[in-house]
Order: structure tokens, then sequence, then C-alpha cells
């Protein structure tokens, strides 16, 4: 039989007392920790728009179509027409031509800088990198409207001294030499940036193409097979509005005697894609990435 054993002393529950101060030591970061602001989101997006294939593709066929077929038809001309037949025209007019297929370069540039990322997902790092949606928009729209807007110029400037040199027309004046260089490059800029916003809102690379191409070539389509007397009205309205036309306007070969005029295809575009970013900017809020 076993002897119990006895019970052991209980100790007092020891006092502890916390040291005076934090409860953890100070950590400092060899990192400098700076506050966030639109010229990191904007180098962020210059370095995706500058590293992927889609840009430098996109570019180049278009400086080949705006060089290329704008010297063509300029060589075109001057090599069938008689001496003399040319001193009332504009020899920029001869730029429209590769400007007006150019522009679906541009516009496919412009989708697939927004559309792109939520095809590929990259669109959630890119938000848990920058998480003001606004500013990660508004880096795109900036970034890509500097791209398209130098390379438009470019290539527009190249087109026109080479044609104004080759054809024996009359020189342009300074309001045509401003239209049809920096007008224009600023009109094709803002057609990209309205692409890139419609590449935002439909979040397809795709579909956003396609419609923007509908927008480009559509109405003037249409309007050619309008023969109804009823529809007059409305032929008048697609021819002068279309894109196309719009376009033509920059070197004063408007499709029809009324409609846009001078500067006003600039200002529609800037309105219409002014628009369109405030209706991206309150989709882009309130929808999920």
């Amino acid at each position: 039989m076993s002897t119990p054993q006895p019970p052991m002393p209980q100790t007092a529950a020891p006092n502890w007392q916390a040291a005076p101060g934090s409860s953890y030591a100070t950590y400092t970061s060899p990192i400098p920790v700076v506050r966030t602001h639109l010229g990191h989101a904007l180098a962020s997006e210059w370095t995706k728009i500058r590293s992927v294939r889609s840009t430098m593709w996109t570019l180049g066929v278009f400086v080949l179509l705006v060089v290329g077929i704008g010297l063509a038809a300029a060589a075109l001309v001057a090599g069938n027409s008689s001496e003399g037949s040319l001193r009332g025209q504009n020899p920029l007019g001869f730029g429209f031509f590769g400007l007006l297929l150019g522009s679906m370069c541009i516009i496919t540039l412009g989708v697939l800088t927004t559309a792109s990322e939520y095809g590929t997902g990259m669109i959630r790092t890119t938000m848990t990198a920058c998480p003001s949606r606004t500013r990660v928009l508004a880096a795109k729209a900036i970034v890509f409207f500097a791209v398209a807007f130098v390379v438009t110029l470019a290539s527009a400037v190249l087109v026109a001294l080479v044609d104004v040199a080759m054809l024996d027309a009359r020189e342009p004046t300074g309001q045509e030499w401003l239209k049809g260089t920096v007008g224009v490059s600023f009109y094709i800029a803002l057609l990209g940036l309205l692409s890139l916003v419609v590449g935002s809102i439909i979040r397809h690379s795709a579909g956003a193409i396609t419609i923007m191409i509908g927008v480009l070539l559509a109405p003037l389509v249409i309007a050619m097979f309008m023969f109804s007397e009823s529809l007059r009205d409305l032929q008048q309205a697609l021819l002068e509005y279309s894109i196309p036309n719009q376009l033509s306007v920059f070197y004063e070969q408007s499709l029809s005697e009324s409609g846009p005029s001078g500067w006003d295809p600039l200002w529609i575009m800037l309105g219409v894609t002014a628009a369109a970013f405030a209706g991206a900017y309150v989709l882009l809020e309130r929808r999920d990435v």
C-alpha cells in the first residue's frame, strides 16, 4: 500500500511589471518611404508602354502607312500631272490618305493600353501598386497621348516637307502648316485617347477595337448607301461628322460645303473624349477590377 505524498507548496504568482516605454523595439526601414504621386504612376505606365512589343509593332506600322502612302500619293500625282496643273492645290493634303489608314493603328494601341491589362489580369497588380484608380487612368492617358502625338507629329511633318518639295504646287500658308501638322496630330492623338477610354469601359480588346473601327468608318459607309430622299438630312449629317471628313477639314478638303470647318473637328473630338472620360471614371470607381 503506497504512502500518500504531501501536497506541493504553492508559490506566489510572479508580479510582472512591463518596462517603461514601447513593448517593441523601434524599427527603421533602410528603404526611404515617400508619398506616392502622379509622377510614380507616369513612370510605371511609361515603362509598360515602351517595354511591350505591341507598341513597337503598331507605331511602326503607323509610321510606315503615314509616310509610305503620303509620299507614294504625292509621287504618283507628281509623275502624272502636267506642268502648272497643281499650282492652286495645297500639297499638304496628300498626307490625308496615310493618316486615315494609320489612325487604325493608333486606335488599336489606345485600346490595348487599357483593355489588355484586363485580359491578362495585370490590372490587379496595377491597382494594388496604385490603389487610386483615377490616378492610374490619368497616367495611362497622359503617357499614351504624349506618345501618339509625338509620333504622329513627326510623321506628318516629314510627309509635309517632302510633299512640298516634290510637288509643283503653291506654298502653304502658316495656318495651313499649323493645321496640317500640329492640328491633325492633336486630332489623331485624341482619337487614340478615345479608344483608350473605350477599352477601359469595355475591358475587352477585340470588342473595343471593333467598336472604334466602326466609329471610324461606319458613318461614312452607311451614308454612301442612303439613296432615299427622306434620308437626305441624315445622310448629310453622317457625311459631315464622320471622322474621315473631319480629318479632311484640316487640309481644306471637306466632303461637304456645310458642317465642321476650321478647327471645329478638334473641339468636337475633344468634347466627345472628355465625356467618355467622365463615364470611364465613374465606372472605374464603381466596378471591381
